[in-house]
């Protein structure tokens, strides 16, 4: 059986024979409309590259040659850790080419087309660092004009992501003259229309990008390019939330933005969109799984040992009745329905307590829990169900109110007019068991249907542990665990509560006639902390306004701004209270601190504290004035 020859590229052989010497090609790698990449190793460095032709038909253009090497040379200038770097550019002879680093990892598209779309905390991860390359890449004048899948490299050990192909960028705000330039898929309508562009454009390649990362699908599809194209002037893509995907509706709402036909209405800038999108990842930590596990189940009395022990009670109280009398059956009864459930949770809260954590951690997780419960509810809403939902809650309203005033009834019946009227006093009894049924199961029927709309189950538990009967197991918990157990590292603590919480226990430590000295300091922790955190919710309320404005450096939102920076600083200085009292504590404990110095810097807190309450107070006056953020917000495509 003769061997076969193998296939060898006519261009291939000639490219390699042009740099001969200098480059050495392994593969061809890939090829689009403006370039063939290879993988070569260079010669005198030793080290894989990765270079990209321009395709000698499209060399023999002269306005093209040029054009192609006025770029690469621009995009050789840029320096930027999210930006593919160009080791040269050159031309031999017919080839003309610029030589790249090579990145061991593949692309946005083939990282989609293999394993699926993105979470969202990795996409939001990797659309904030390509934001990242955009920003300094438009602070050099550079618009990229070809922002998709296919561009953004993922690095396969360090996960690093990266910008390329900015070889058919242009100066920013000239038009191509060739025509237009870009993939119709990704292309704002602004550029497929031929018009003057600016960084805005690859603001909207970005944000189809981010579409096709989260959902699969770009937002455009079209049996020819000329169809593509007038969509994506003409038409609106669907809701990101629409496509029943599991992204937060403050990461969809950043997206859809971008996607805006008016450059006016998506993010002001590169950078800005980098900071929306640092907001949007730092509100999605994910949570340790020991805090999840409680939230989900540790925390609840939900489970099989709840039930079987449910299902005993009764009997088991009604025996004790038999043998010891009723007396002894009520009181078991209620030990079983009181003390043992109150045992579970401060078991619960006991081996929470065990490995680091504590009742202030759980504010976060619960309020985490609820908002991913939210974002995987609005998948299933629909109206009919409401209106199910709305029937059944009425009923159980009626016949609640029958059975309360049959109660009534008969209570102050048998006080007024004692046994008098058997028949009247059946008739009540049959209303009352009639309509406790009805309740009974309506009300089940409600809370099921509610559920579908609201994780009733995680609000109900979330207000128990919150409230005081959680605060009572975790006391209780504290004093079977001890102080010697364990702390572990929780990095998902903002940093107040990570200071607050050490200052405490430095407190507590300090002996009984020092702690008298300093007074009551644990308040003044508490302020700080609950100052800090108020703080920055609202610092992240403003930056969101800002950001959802579209044209956020207009003069009309300068004061909005000047609140946010206020709002920013006090923050800093709270922390910073906080900080100071820490290491005071600790200087405290060393013997290089003294009480009256540590009295002194408690009352520059509080202080600090009274500067918040004014600063917060200011914002709500703002909110009243200006009905902000919705009044100002432009209104949606």
């Amino acid at each position: 059986m003769s061997q076969q020859t193998p296939v060898v590229d006519p261009l291939f052989l000639a490219f390699q024979l042009a740099l001969a010497g200098r480059y050495s090609i392994d593969r061809e790698l890939g090829r689009g409309g403006m370039g063939i990449v290879y993988l070569a190793h260079e010669v005198h460095l030793d080290r894989l590259v990765a270079i990209k032709l321009l395709p000698p038909e499209r060399a023999r253009q002269p306005g093209l040659r040029e054009r192609f090497l006025r770029e690469a040379r621009l995009a050789a200038k840029l320096s930027h850790p999210n930006i593919i770097p160009i080791h040269a550019v050159a031309e031999i002879g017919e080839f003309v080419f610029y030589v790249m680093a090579f990145v061991d990892g593949e692309t946005l598209a083939n990282r989609v087309r293999t394993r699926g779309p993105l979470s969202s905390s990795e996409g939001a991860r990797v659309l904030r660092e390509v934001a990242w390359a955009l920003a300094y890449a438009h602070g050099q004048g550079l618009v990229h004009r070809d922002v998709k899948p296919d561009n953004i490299l993922l690095e396969g050990v360090a996960g690093r992501v990266l910008v390329a192909d900015f070889g058919i960028a242009a100066v920013a705000g000239v038009t191509s003259s060739d025509g237009v330039s870009g993939t119709p898929e990704f292309m704002s309508p602004e550029q497929a229309l031929g018009g003057d562009i600016d960084a805005r454009s690859d603001l909207y390649g970005l944000g189809a990008t981010a579409y096709y990362a989260f959902s699969g699908r770009v937002p455009f599809e079209g049996k020819s390019v000329t169809e593509i194209l007038a969509k994506q002037v003409t038409e609106a893509p669907p809701p990101l939330a629409s496509l029943g995907l599991t992204v937060p509706r403050k990461l969809a709402s950043i997206i859809d933005r971008c996607l805006a036909k008016d450059p006016q209405h998506r993010p002001a800038s590169a950078q800005a969109l980098a900071e929306q999108l640092g907001v949007a990842l730092q509100q999605r930590r994910e949570l340790p799984a020991a805090l999840r596990a409680f939230v989900k189940r540790h925390g609840r009395l939900n489970g099989g040992g709840t039930l079987i022990v449910g299902f005993l009670l009764l009997p088991a109280s009604i025996s004790v009745s038999s043998w010891f009398g009723g007396a002894a059956g009520f009181t078991t009864f209620l030990l079983g329905a009181t003390v043992a459930p109150l045992g579970y949770l401060v078991l619960a809260a006991r081996r929470l307590a065990r490995v680091g954590f504590n009742h202030r951690d759980l504010g976060p997780a619960f309020k985490e829990e609820i908002e991913q419960a939210k974002e995987e509810l609005a998948v299933v809403q629909s109206s009919g169900s409401l209106a199910a939902e709305s029937w059944v809650e009425s009923g159980a309203k009626v016949f609640g109110a029958l059975f309360v005033g049959s109660l009534a009834l008969r209570t102050f019946g048998f006080f007024l007019f004692g046994k008098l009227s058997g028949s009247f006093y059946n008739r009540v009894d049959t209303t009352m068991l009639f309509s406790l049924t009805a309740t009974i199961f309506l009300t089940l029927g409600a809370l099921a249907l509610r559920q579908r709309h609201r994780d009733v189950d995680t609000d109900m538990w979330a207000k128990l542990w919150m409230g005081r009967i959680g605060k009572f197991a975790f006391s209780l918990a504290g004093k079977l665990t001890g102080r010697d157990e364990r702390q572990s590292v929780m990095t998902h603590r903002a940093t107040e509560l990570s200071l607050g919480m050490a200052a405490e226990q430095l407190y507590e430590s300090l002996p009984k006639e020092t702690r008298i000295a300093l007074g009551d300091m644990p308040a003044v922790l508490r302020r700080l902390q609950e100052d800090a955190q108020a703080l920055r919710k609202r610092h992240d309320e403003l930056q969101e306004a800002i950001g959802d404005a579209g044209d956020s450096a207009a003069p009309q939102y300068a004061e909005i701004r000047e609140l946010r920076d206020a709002i920013h600083g006090k923050l800093g200085e709270t922390v910073g209270a906080l900080e100071t009292i820490r290491l005071n504590l600790l200087r405290l404990h060393a013997g290089s601190a003294t009480v009256e110095g540590l009295t002194t810097h408690l009352g520059v807190a509080a202080e600090v504290s009274e500067a918040v309450e004014r600063l917060i107070a200011a914002h709500e006056e703002m909110e009243r004035g200006l009905k902000f953020p919705r009044d100002i917000a432009p209104s949606p495509i």
